[in-house]
């Protein structure tokens, strides 16, 4: 989980440096060419049987709501300045929370939505819609949240019956085709000092999903959370040391705030599902 928190941070370092020559739609097509030809070789791991699955339907809708996302996250951290572009994006499991209501059926109780809350809170803090400095980017990438908390409903629907490898190389693959359009729109051909930071990209996003789905197969994901907020730690460093980007205290306190109630609804989550194996156990016995 540390190594794709800290993956996924360098891909958002590769984006602003793509970015002072390409649009970030065009960015976001590269990052999913490249991206998917680096996860070409969990095909000679499986093989072709890997691609089968009886749900293409749902694969290409998740796709198509994971490419807005992607879309409007590659334009935050581009109109953005980069850490408050990663803190906002963080408020993701809140959306997962009211997601899974709405699509699984999952109960979710007081102290969960009171976390939710906090979290909302929290984002409020960085957004601070009231400032004169207020950017609409901002809302961008909350919209680009809000479809991510969807895309991840959307994996723990499909994790029941497909393997790890699967979702993430069919995803890959769609995600090239269904980028596409969105890029001819504002398409030009990168110069030869660009295409370093495009293939970059693609490497790390891909390196890095493939981490994530490892982890979560490893551990619980209420013990790997803390981790993955390593990525802002990154991307603060490294956009002060190579942008000259500071955090202002306001994306301090309400990333500290977003952070905390994302890890207390991880965990509440980890104590339900326990609390939900051991009746189920109890039941069978």
């Amino acid at each position: 989980m540390a190594a794709s928190a800290t993956l996924f941070g360098l891909m958002a370092i590769g984006i602003r440096y793509a970015s002072k020559q390409q649009h970030p739609f065009e960015i976001a097509f590269f990052r999913c060419l490249f991206g998917a030809l680096f996860a070409l070789p969990l095909l000679r791991v499986h093989g072709l049987e890997i691609l089968r699955t009886r749900r293409i339907g749902f694969y290409i809708a998740r796709c198509a709501i994971g490419i807005v996302s992607m879309l409007c996250g590659f334009w935050a951290l581009v109109h953005l300045p980069l850490a408050q572009a990663v803190a906002l994006s963080y408020s993701t499991p809140m959306f997962v929370t009211i997601g899974a209501v709405i699509a699984l059926g999952e109960v979710v109780r007081m102290r969960r939505w009171s976390a939710v809350v906090i979290g909302f809170i929290g984002v409020i803090v960085i957004v601070r819609p009231t400032a004169a400095d207020f950017s609409s980017a901002t809302l961008v990438a909350l919209l680009a949240a809000a479809l991510s908390g969807m895309v991840t409903i959307s994996i723990k629907y499909l994790a029941r019956t497909d393997p790890p490898d699967r979702i993430i190389l069919l995803t890959t693959l769609l995600w090239v085709p269904l980028s596409l359009p969105a890029a001819l729109t504002v398409w030009k051909w990168p110069d030869a000092g660009i295409w370093p930071w495009l293939i970059l990209s693609g490497a790390l996003g891909t390196g890095g999903h493939y981490c994530w789905t490892r982890a979560l197969k490893m551990a619980e994901a209420s013990a790997l959370a803390p981790l993955s907020y390593l990525q802002l730690l990154v991307v603060g460093f490294l956009a002060w040391a190579l942008f000259g980007e500071s955090v202002d205290r306001y994306t301090v306190i309400g990333a500290a705030i977003v952070i905390s109630a994302s890890l207390y609804i991880a965990r509440r989550e980890a104590q339900v599902a326990k609390a939900a194996l051991v009746g189920k156990g109890e039941t069978q016995l």
